[in-house]
């Protein structure tokens, strides 16, 4: 008996579906943990007198403790224009905003207040430069007097604009030693007020100096001029009155107008080292 038995048994338990299992839990358990890593308090390092100061990155979300009876200040960058603010929960926090300054210096103000203690929601403000996620915290009495942000990709871009402009401002001869300076390029064409005064190069640039009248008129194009006859348009760049490209060359034109073309052509001399004073 026990040898027909263990068969249908076994049978029994195959042919049995699998008990459901849950899976709605995981993704919510996700969801939770992801918004809980993305989410910062306040910090006691962050704060600049009775202002929190969070360092804004794309996705974080800002958390800010607010009372009843006390308003709590957020506010953007300045220059800084609002496009609109969402809620998760209009009835019980009053949620306004305004201004501050004007010209460059005028700066958005959130203002946001609960009804009531423990409370939670999610405000979402939208400007012309980013968007904001923050979460709405609600206790007894303890609330954030003001918030507001620094912005490091915004300093990164103006340190480096600020070192581009000093370097574009910084005298052509700082960067030149006069002993690596090579002179032997005639000038020859057209005679505009725009015709070059010199032409050298340092062995790895050349360039072309133009007189002072350049930065009142029409500035022209650059061609280097191959060995074939044919004139391709070179890439350089001005710095004050010079012409600096990056690269040496045997001949090159200067050329400007259509119908009645000026033209200046620059021809490389000589290719043995000529210094100057020499």
């Amino acid at each position: 008996m026990k040898l027909v038995l263990l068969p249908a048994i076994a049978g029994i338990v195959v042919a049995s579906p699998a008990p459901a299992q849950d899976h709605s839990a995981s993704p919510l358990k996700t969801v939770r943990s992801a918004t809980r890593s993305a989410t910062i308090e306040p910090a006691a390092n962050g704060f600049v007198s009775g202002a929190q100061v969070y360092p804004f990155s794309e996705g974080t979300i800002f958390q800010v403790y607010a009372a009843p009876g006390l308003v709590t200040d957020i506010m953007l960058q300045p220059g800084e224009n609002l496009v609109a603010v969402a809620s998760g929960d209009t009835a019980r926090w009053v949620i306004g905003d305004t201004t501050s300054g004007s010209g460059d210096g005028k700066q958005t103000h959130v203002l946001v207040k609960p009804f009531s203690a423990g409370l939670l929601t999610n405000l979402v403000v939208t400007t012309d430069r980013r968007a904001y996620h923050i979460r709405l915290v609600s206790t007894s009495g303890t609330a954030l007097s003001s918030m507001r942000w620094t912005y490091p990709q915004d300093e990164l871009l103006a340190l480096r604009r600020k070192a581009e402009a000093a370097q574009a401002a910084a005298p052509l001869a700082s960067g030149l030693a006069i002993e690596q300076l090579h002179f032997n390029y005639a000038i020859s064409g057209d005679r505009p007020a725009w015709r070059p005064l010199r032409v050298f190069d340092d062995g790895a640039k050349t360039y072309v100096e133009f007189p002072a009248s350049l930065a009142t008129g029409e500035a022209p194009p650059l061609f280097v001029v191959g060995a074939d006859g044919k004139a391709e348009l070179v890439n350089y760049r001005q710095r004050d009155r010079f012409y600096v490209v990056d690269r040496i060359f045997d001949a090159a034109e200067l050329r400007l107008g259509l119908k009645k073309q000026q033209i200046v052509r620059i021809d490389r001399v000589s290719r043995a080292t000529k210094r100057r004073g020499a």
